[in-house]
């Protein structure tokens, strides 16, 4: 008898062909858009902000500093070894510099990205649920990041893949990809408490608590901890990484700078604003009562809460928002209960929107 043949996943090609085909046409409006304005587009995705810090890393290592005219110290010590550290082994072994080697990683990591994406959507929901997040995660407001030699990418595939191990009770594995997602972007705390909240969960129900689920909520923190603890020795201070981050602004407050930085814009953009909250807040108040399974739920707001309780550049919150892709679950389950020729006109004018905006922000003057 013939080896039987594993069956092709056509949900799966729609996740990965959709996701692809979102990014390419915010790769083409760019492009177009750089050329009516004579800017290079292709340098805005590996040459400006972050990525400039990235790749300085890579090819230098760590021990850049910026003092800023109002004394602020920007080290480069808050960002996380694991990109740069990619980048230079890849320029090292292709025909590439640092800063296409970390577009190499961030366009490779967004489809691992989509893909875990789509696991976790197919496993909560349903496939078809699933193919359509990962859709949407592709038109993101500021999906354009996610071409961009930035860590959002690879740091979602890690959480994404990590999340679905937890969701099929590989806890190792699962501990393992949070080690190297806590090596790339400090948001990992979300995903170390996603593990760590279900095995608790988990210990309640049962009583008793596995070995392997043990060792993956032991492992789970090792990344993250490892560069604080690095940080700490390198700088001789315990609280050295807290103050290099506050040094750049993003020390915690509970969201007190957030308010403050609504009641300063005009009534418009204040109520704007506060109605974008309000879609937030409303969106998870669906993954709650939609029943997201635990570790992708605590991961999701988690990530949420981090990112709106710092005193961080606020034009930067929907970007650190993103790896929370559980909040497009509901949508997507929404959309899924939809025509198909429906559903593809919804994508089709979000998609458009998103490259429209992307390409916006990327020949402009601001950050994303």
């Amino acid at each position: 008898m013939p080896p039987p043949t594993r069956r092709r996943d056509p949900y799966l090609l729609l996740a990965l062909g959709g996701y692809a085909a979102t990014r390419v046409l915010g790769l083409v409006v760019l492009a177009v858009a750089a050329a009516a304005s004579g800017k290079d587009g292709f340098h805005r995705l590996s040459g400006r902000w972050d990525s400039v810090w990235y790749v300085r890393i890579a090819e230098h290592g760590y021990g850049r500093q910026v003092v800023l005219p109002n004394g602020d110290i920007h080290s480069d010590l808050a960002f996380f070894p694991l990109l740069p550290a990619l980048e230079r082994a890849l320029s090292a072994v292709l025909p590439l510099d640092a800063a296409g080697a970390g577009l190499l990683v961030s366009w490779t990591a967004s489809l691992a990205a989509a893909w875990g994406i789509y696991r976790c959507g197919a496993l909560a929901v349903s496939p078809r649920a699933g193919a359509l997040l990962a859709v949407l995660w592709g038109v993101y407001p500021t999906a354009f990041v996610q071409s961009m030699a930035y860590t959002e990418t690879l740091f979602t595939a890690f959480a994404a893949w990590s999340l679905y191990a937890v969701l099929r009770d590989r806890w190792i594995l699962a501990g393992a990809l949070c080690v190297l997602a806590g090596l790339t972007r400090p948001t990992a705390a979300a995903l170390i408490a996603a593990l760590a909240v279900t095995a608790a969960a988990a210990l309640v129900r049962d009583r008793r608590l596995p070995l392997r689920t043990l060792a993956g909520v032991l492992l789970a923190p090792l990344g993250w901890l490892g560069y604080v603890v690095y940080v700490g020795v390198r700088e001789s201070s315990a609280t050295a990484y807290f103050d290099v981050q506050a040094g750049w602004g993003n020390s915690i407050d509970g969201g007190v700078a957030l308010a403050r930085f609504i009641a300063s814009l005009p009534w418009p953009a204040s109520l704007g604003l506060c109605a974008a909250l309000a879609l937030l807040a409303w969106l998870v108040v669906l993954c709650v009562r939609q029943r997201l399974p635990l570790p992708l739920l605590v991961y999701t707001v988690g990530v949420v809460a981090v990112s709106l309780v710092g005193a961080a550049y606020f034009g930067s919150r929907p970007r650190l928002m993103m790896p929370a892709f559980g909040l497009l679950l509901p949508p997507a389950a929404a959309l899924a209960r939809l025509r198909p020729r429906t559903t593809a006109v919804v994508l089709a004018v979000l998609a458009a929107a998103s490259a429209g905006y992307g390409a916006f922000t990327l020949l402009g003057p601001g950050p994303p």
